[in-house]
């Protein structure tokens, strides 16, 4: 169990701060967690799946201080439509202190059939009692296909950022310390604060800090004074999978939601669809899921991305509750690490599946833009160099214009492709592992690299570190001229055909951001890669 003063730091609320913390928002460990005093209210909750379809048992683990407990459950929407309303009866639970990695293994306090007329969506779950209240969701896939999009979910990056309990992908209470991040995470366990919702008056990621000054990060600034988790700008379903969807609703665009869960475990999960989209940060994902997207694809299905990062191979447990990711640590931890399973870069020589086989574009070229010293002052949008292609129609654009950058939706993480210019238009490189033909339309200048010129500016998060992992990876070694490889990076709008299919790829985190300024070139963009003709 976590004891209330956890490694000798002070509770707060439910924020604690892990054994390792220093105290900066940016640098620093801290995080939610169940308080194990009975006598402090509280509630929390979370689902046995992560997504069901109807007429399967809906079943709620939760925990609280009190006897009973308020339970409302709605579909998410630009109007919240409630389905269920009632009272449940809950005990308290005590939380083990390897809750993240395990699993909380807190009691069924509610179950139900989902009725075959519930719509598909995510569904939140607002659980309240007299001075306090948290969330959790999940995810209602289609019985059979009903819109013609279907929506990806990112829920291999949701799992791998969700560090409530403590411990995900990049930080964590695990290792012979303590202090180390977790290679196992699971989804028993509630979602962070800002996951379900975003906080009121949050910034986003993208910033600009003022030149020859030290980096700063404001939405970590937010969530340190807020006593929420730091990584509610950078996954989950309220950063960039739900204002799309509200965009989507309030353009009449009719969505079908399904997981990267799902994706994993169904061959045929994508059947019946001819045009699928993913959106947001798309940054872990498994040797399953990549085969059933390229076969779908390579059978003639059309995937619109707008997202970015997709970088790291994951592995999930066959109950789909546990990810798997040893990352840096892989070569010496991973068990799997002499192997193409290794749970390392897509783009490790070891897997031999370059990223680019299956979007067309790959992380490891790409990564930052916007944020600490990482092209934090460049554009902030796309600039393009075929504004003829059928992407662009009606936008008004010009080669050597920059779509989105009002919004700033290039960052925060993008992906790339190495390539060259020929009579001003870029071309992939040779040699990239693409398994079929990418037309590059807009790209702009991404980095690993923090760059900085004394003490007074450097950035003790990002610095040298990621352009050194980078170059280790990759290119087998850290020397000037792998560093300078690994940290020339770029983020590209691209069409990738491969097989029967397609993939239109703008490769960027905060694309939704355009949509939620209601930039209209980004809007008509968006449109016309969801629903025009292509090619």
């Amino acid at each position: 169990m976590l004891p209330e003063n956890h490694a000798g730091h002070a509770m707060q609320g439910f924020f604690v701060t892990g054994p390792y913390d220093d105290g900066d928002p940016v640098t620093g460990h801290y995080y939610e967690v169940a308080s194990n005093d009975p006598a402090r209210p509280q509630v929390w909750g979370y689902t046995s799946a992560l997504s069901y379809r109807p007429g399967e048992a809906l079943h709620l683990h939760a925990m609280s201080t009190a006897r009973d407990v308020r339970l409302t459950i709605a579909r998410d929407g630009l109007t919240p439509a409630i389905v269920l309303q009632t009272t449940i009866p809950t005990t308290f639970a005590p939380t083990p202190g390897d809750c993240s990695v395990k699993g909380c293994g807190w009691p069924v306090a509610f179950e139900t059939v989902i009725p075959e007329d519930w719509p598909t969506g995510v569904y939140v779950l607002t659980l309240e009692v007299a001075g306090h209240s948290s969330r959790a969701m999940f995810v209602l896939k289609p019985a059979q296909p009903v819109a013609k999009l279907a929506l990806i979910l990112a829920t291999g990056t949701w799992c791998a950022y969700n560090d409530w309990g403590g411990s995900n992908h990049y930080q964590g209470l695990t290792g012979p310390g303590g202090g180390d991040f977790a290679a196992e995470v699971s989804l028993l366990r509630p979602w962070a604060t800002g996951f379900v919702r975003w906080p009121d008056d949050a910034p986003r990621i993208p910033h600009a800090s003022p030149l020859l000054t030290r980096p700063r990060y404001p939405h970590m600034d937010y969530a340190r004074a807020n006593g929420i988790s730091k990584k509610y700008a950078s996954s989950g379903w309220a950063a960039f999978e739900r204002p799309f969807a509200l965009w989507a609703e309030e353009q009449g665009i009719a969505l079908d939601y399904l997981t990267q869960h799902d994706l994993h475990a169904d061959t045929h999960l994508l059947d019946g669809y001819a045009r699928a989209v993913i959106v947001g940060h798309d940054e872990y994902w498994t040797w399953e899921m990549r085969d059933h997207l390229d076969a779908w694809v390579d059978r003639g299905g059309q995937l619109a991305r707008f997202g970015g990062n997709f970088f790291w191979q994951t592995r999930l447990s066959p109950d789909l509750l546990t990810q798997t990711c040893h990352k840096s640590r892989a070569m010496a931890e991973d068990p799997l690490a002499a192997t193409d399973r290794i749970t390392s870069y897509w783009d490790h020589p070891r897997t031999r599946r370059p990223a680019v086989a299956t979007m067309g574009l790959t992380g490891s070229m790409g990564v930052y833009a916007g944020w600490s010293r990482c092209a934090a002052h460049g554009s902030g949008g796309f600039t393009l160099y075929r504004p003829d292609h059928w992407s662009m129609a009606g936008t008004g654009l010009g080669y050597g214009d920059v779509l989105g950058a009002a919004s700033r939706i290039f960052g925060y993480e993008v992906d790339g492709i190495d390539h060259e210019i020929r009579k001003g238009l870029p071309y992939p490189a040779e040699g990239t592992g693409l398994e079929g033909e990418l037309t590059i339309v807009a790209l702009s200048p991404a980095t690993t690299l923090a760059h900085h010129t004394g003490r007074h500016d450097m950035d003790y998060f990002i610095g040298t570190l990621d352009a050194e992992e980078v170059a280790q990876t990759i290119y087998g070694a850290i020397t000037p001229e792998t560093l300078g490889l690994a940290s020339r990076g770029n983020g590209c709008m691209a069409e990738y055909r491969r097989g029967r299919g397609m993939v239109f790829n703008a490769g960027s985190c905060e694309w939704v951001a355009g949509l939620i300024a209601r930039e209209w070139p980004v809007e008509v963009v968006t449109r016309n890669i969801l629903l025009g003709q292509w090619g």
